[in-house]
């Protein structure tokens, strides 16, 4: 009995040991998604200021399409 009982303490550890392996992993995982959306909100903030900056018209460094120069292949 005392070898099944060791046997259960190892199994026992075995899994505190995954578990606590599987809780930093998770973490590590929320931390990077929580950078992720600070990024994709910043450029959703960007894309906004472009697209009101076109639709009003004031961004001179935008050429229309008959005003863009060709490619340098040509």
């Amino acid at each position: 009995m005392t070898e099944k009982v060791e046997e259960l303490q190892q199994q026992l550890i075995d899994l505190e040991s995954k578990l606590a392996f599987q809780e930093d992993v998770v973490q590590s995982l929320n931390d990077e998604l929580h950078e992720h959306q600070k990024s994709i909100e910043k450029l959703q903030r960007q894309v906004m200021m472009l697209a009101e900056k076109i639709s009003q018209g004031n961004d001179s460094g935008i050429l229309r399409v008959h005003e863009e120069p060709p490619p340098p292949h040509y």
